[in-house]
């Protein structure tokens, strides 16, 4: 008795993070070609199996399961990267690209969500989506700062240079999930996405901090 008094909580505890997540997969089916500001929470909790009470034993409204779509979202989006730097086949431009194109065809769900709601009608996702972006921003200034001609460079500095790496890789992401639903046009997107990067760091190699 006692064995089962102590599997019971464990249970239940697992029998909520599967429905939490049934949630989270649920709207993000439902936002395949919408935004989220189109999305009811009775549309949600119908498409688990769920009357739309039970909802608020996950998510405290609506908007704080739009929150953790992105958190999830950009969390995997991060490990990829950071998992991508670690790689030592991915060190050239192409194949990093290569890795992310790979990864937006597995996650496009994911992916098509941030691209969509980073300007989106709902505030608190648009903050969200730009937490984590200057998160991720962040942690690539970091990289930056490591790398031979940049330790001299001021943190303003690295922090532009790495925003407009981001924005530059957000614009691929846009254009591949584009190519991703037509079928056409991948290899164009690339060879620019990846001209597009060359010219950044070709820029960051003559940019002396001293002349801003």
């Amino acid at each position: 008795m006692t064995d089962t008094a102590a599997q019971e909580p464990a249970s239940r505890a697992e029998r909520k993070e599967r429905t939490r997540q049934a949630l989270l997969d649920g709207a993000l089916e439902l936002l395949a070609d919408r935004s989220f500001a189109s999305l009811s929470l009775r549309e949600v909790t119908r498409s688990v199996g769920i009357v739309p009470t039970a909802f608020y034993r996950h998510f405290p409204s609506l908007e704080d399961l739009g929150v953790a779509l992105v958190e999830d979202s950009m969390r995997m989006l991060r490990e990829m990267l950071r998992d991508a730097r670690r790689d030592p086949h991915s060190k050239s431009t192409a194949a990093s690209l290569e890795i992310l194109d790979r990864q937006v065809q597995a996650h496009t769900a994911q992916f098509r969500f941030i691209s969509r709601e980073r300007h989106g009608g709902v505030a608190e996702i648009r903050r969200a989506i730009s937490g984590e972006l200057a998160l991720f921003a962040s942690e690539l200034t970091i990289d930056l700062s490591r790398l031979p001609g940049l330790a001299e460079w001021e943190a303003d500095d690295l922090a532009m240079a790495a925003n407009l790496l981001v924005t530059a890789m957000l614009e691929t992401v846009a254009a591949l999930l584009d190519v991703h639903q037509t079928g056409r046009g991948r290899d164009v997107v690339l060879d620019r996405a990846e001209r597009q990067l060359r010219l950044i760091v070709l820029g960051m190699a003559q940019w002396r901090p001293a002349d801003g």
